[in-house]
């Protein structure tokens, strides 16, 4: 079992930056590939950027790329998400997931921490 707490979200302007912090529990938190999902109101909960195990490999939905940046410190059992040059379509609440396998689905899911970027 995995519990997974995000914090970090708030209230941003247009171009502004957040970092979002997923904390993990247990200690098999390097089983767990890592990422992050957001769901926009009305709207069904999206890919945004994963990381492996190690964080030797990280992948992004098109829209963030070059904006956002998916970390993990394996030594504090926490993954990060750094946002910057936040848009207002980047609005929603934001969730961490793990997966024990990289082509599966996410086998955990956090609470989510609502991220709203005002124009």
């Amino acid at each position: 079992q995995v519990q997974l707490v995000e914090s970090g979200g708030g209230l941003v302007q247009a171009g502004g930056s957040l970092r979002l912090s997923c904390a993990a529990s247990g200690r098999t938190f390097t089983t767990y590939h890592m990422a992050w999902f957001r769901q926009a109101p009305g709207e069904e909960r999206k890919f945004v950027a994963r990381i492996t195990r190690a964080g030797s490999s990280t992948y992004y939905t098109d829209s963030v790329k070059g904006r956002f940046t998916i970390s993990r410190d394996n030594a504090k059992n926490t993954v990060y998400l750094q946002m910057n040059s936040l848009k207002p379509e980047d609005t929603a609440v934001y969730y961490c997931a793990a997966s024990r396998y990289e082509s599966a689905g996410p086998d955990y899911w956090g609470q989510g921490t609502q991220v709203t970027v005002s124009s």
